[in-house]
């Protein structure tokens, strides 16, 4: 019989300065104690247990955290009031058991439980099993997640309510006459494809009717031409559609409301990366017809709790529904910036059969908010997760900026839940102002120890074509058709970071001497690029710096050697500008920057070195053309090859799994295996050597 141990102990909350409270966060009418839950157990992990924590501590609720072996000392375990040990690392283990979560439940005393995101927020069976042991799920009902939980079902469901769903003609569209009839019912423009299509062949898209005549005959000549199958289907085409998601909220008493939309057009591998609300795009006609679908379906399967509806929405802003997630999402917290909302206190309240603080007519919205999350992934390895502990760690901080963390300095990213690292989100009356204070936060933002997005986040937020409102989910594909590879410097830009690394450099050189130099000469490097640079130094926090003949003044400098956030004015070409860089270390000659978000590696030498340097021998480097290396860290799923097996180029060598997502490893070359280092189960760093041939 398996046995394992409850670990119930109160907690000092000496991490709660870590977790940022936002004021804005308008308390509701006051309540008396006594009609909230007395004990709330979070089945989650992370930063929405801490969050959830947050507003059952305004409310005067105690919380229960749930642990597993690889989370025994993460924040939101000191954050709560007990917590309870529930499995080892792996989710089947520990978050997802439903017997451990109720028995937890029946030991602590908790009366309810929120499920957080993800792990079994959706779960109808664990809501159903709540209900029998009198403990309240502060969610929907296991009916109303069961509905919205099946894709046909809701569907159905969305088209009974009226919702607007992505309209298509089931079956083989014949003649020309039958597809007029079907984009007259399903509306322009549509795509006009063949049945046994592929690779762009036979598919044409027409605006109106005119072109869907013209399309029609030159789609079905390619597909007889390509395929020898003229057959054709006629669906709508939704073009440069964008993702877009409207909050909805209920209580028990019939009462339901939903509030400004979210904009969730960022995604990588689907997956949100920057969210804001409200959209740049939706006018307040779309809104409400958007909303008021959104209430119709949650209507429709008595919803009450948080839910959000989401939707694609075209360049001519029609929208059609997605799907409708029955729980609290990641992105909520633009939708309280903006709303003064506490949404998880509304789904105390609705949980407890207490109405909603606010009425339809009261919602209001609040200026901009933007949410970016923070991943421990590299973008410049198609986001391959990264594991380790964070040896350094610094939230930014300021007006409007707040951080959704569950993680302090010293905690570890390992390999079994998601990367998500923190939510940072900003607020401010428009969106430019908020786009630049989330520019600033993320420049503020240290993380050591983990490799990390906030390069790719930066470089979004600066573009062109995110600042006009110009985004769809095509957004990253489009922009960085070959994978991203960091931010690509402007001339103007490579001024300023090679003007600030010389200053690096002077100031770590005079924090050496007794009398400090006031002018030096360097020779900078950033990859092939050279530049010749000279350095004054006016005064304590004062530099003139020439780049090839370009004057850079840097002011106000604000940096003590080795810290990591460097902090000054720079003017070049008579323009100022506040900046922000990090040290990310370095040697005597060869310093590491992080500016724009992405990492820069520069050497700063004297005249001497940069003649010395070219001569100098060069660092030898490992052959790994015979050698199977890991490209991310995680665990090893299987392995699909012994020693002294031959394998040709393409051959499967073996499946690694990190963070929920498996890759299949191949062999590039052709060879007989000469070394397998790893067997399944095991888990392996990053560029670990794995497999190595003869």
């Amino acid at each position: 019989k398996l046995q394992f141990l409850y670990f119930i102990e109160p907690r000092h909350h000496k991490h709660m300065k870590g977790l940022n409270l936002v004021q804005r966060r308008s308390a509701s009418k006051v309540v008396n104690d006594t009609q909230y839950f007395n004990k709330v157990l979070i089945a989650n992990r992370g930063e929405i247990a801490c969050r959830v924590i947050e507003t059952c501590r305004k409310l005067g609720i105690k919380t229960v955290a749930v642990f597993s072996s690889a989370d025994r000392y993460s924040k939101h375990v000191s954050f709560a009031d007990e917590s309870v040990y529930v499995g080892t690392e792996q989710s089947r283990d520990s978050y997802l058991r439903m017997d451990r979560l109720l028995q937890a439940c029946t030991d602590t005393g908790a009366d309810a439980v929120h499920p957080g995101y993800g792990f079994l927020s959706e779960n109808a069976e664990f809501s159903k099993a709540l209900a029998a042991q009198k403990v309240e799920f502060i969610g929907p009902t296991g009916e109303a997640i069961e509905a919205m939980g099946d894709k046909i079902q809701s569907k159905l469901l969305a088209k009974g309510a009226g919702v607007s769903c992505i309209p298509g003609i089931d079956g083989e569209i014949s003649t020309k006459e039958d597809m007029f009839a079907a984009a007259e019912e399903i509306g322009y423009p549509i795509m006009i494809k063949a049945s046994a299509g592929g690779g762009g062949k036979g598919l044409r898209i027409a605006w109106n009717k005119e072109e869907a005549s013209v399309e029609w005959d030159a789609a079905k000549r390619e597909a007889l031409s390509s395929f020898g199958d003229d057959r054709m289907l006629v669906e709508k085409f939704i073009d440069n559609p964008r993702h877009i998601e409207i909050q909805v909220i209920g209580d028990k008493l019939g009462n339901i409301l939903y509030l400004p939309e979210r904009e969730c057009s960022i995604q990588r591998r689907n997956q949100k990366v920057i969210e804001e609300a409200p959209s740049a795009f939706i006018d307040p006609v779309t809104r409400k017809a958007m909303g008021e679908q959104a209430v119709a379906l949650a209507k429709a399967v008595n919803y009450h709790t948080a839910g959000t509806v989401e939707m694609l929405c075209d360049s001519q802003k029609n929208f059609y529904f997605l799907e409708m997630n029955t729980r609290l999402q990641v992105e909520h917290p633009i939708t309280e910036e903006i709303t003064g909302l506490d949404l998880v206190e509304q789904m105390i309240r609705a949980a407890r059969g207490l109405p909603l603080s606010v009425t339809q007519d009261e919602v209001k919205i609040n200026g901009h908010a933007t949410e970016c999350r923070v991943y421990a992934e590299d973008p410049t390895k198609n986001y391959a997760p990264s594991i380790g502990r964070l040896h350094r760690y610094q939230e930014p901080k300021g007006d409007g900026v707040r951080v959704d963390s569950g993680i302090i300095e010293g905690s570890e990213i390992s390999v079994y839940y998601d990367p998500m690292i923190c939510k940072l989100i900003t607020h401010a009356p428009t969106r430019e102002e908020c786009i630049d204070r989330m520019n600033v936060a993320l420049d503020q933002y240290v993380v050591r120890g983990v490799k990390h997005n906030i390069a790719l986040l930066r470089d979004i937020l600066t573009s062109e074509s995110y600042n006009s409102g110009d985004i769809s989910t095509n957004y990253l594909p489009v922009a960085y058709p070959e994978g991203f590879a960091g931010h690509v410097l402007t001339p103007l830009e490579s001024k300023t970071i090679n003007a600030s690394a010389a200053v690096v450099r002077l100031i770590i050189e005079n924090s050496r001497k007794m009398k400090p130099l006031n002018s030096i000469s360097y020779i900078t490097e950033i990859g092939e690029d050279t530049s010749k640079v000279s350095v004054v130094r006016k005064a304590a926090d004062h530099y003139v710096v020439t780049v090839d003949g370009t004057e850079v003044s840097i002011e106000n400098v604000n940096w003590i050697p080795h810290s990591a956030i460097l902090r000054a004015d720079v003017t070049v070409d008579g323009e100022t500008m506040p900046e922000i860089l990090q040290f990310l270390g370095g040697g005597e000659m060869k310093y590491q920057l992080q500016y724009m978000g992405t990492p820069y590696s520069i050497k700063v030498m004297t005249e001497t070195q940069a003649k010395l340097f070219p001569i100098m021998p060069p660092v030898k480097e490992l052959d790994t053309s015979k050698m199977l290396i890991a490209p991310m860290p995680g665990q090893v799923v299987s392995v699909a090859v012994k020693v002294g097996d031959k394998v040709m180029a393409g051959s499967d060598l073996l499946i690694l799994e990190a963070m929920k997502m498996q890759q299949s490893l191949l062999s590039t070359i052709e060879g007989v295996v000469k070394a397998v280092n790893v067997k399944a189960g095991e888990t392996i760093a990053d560029e670990q050597i794995l497999i190595e041939f003869e």
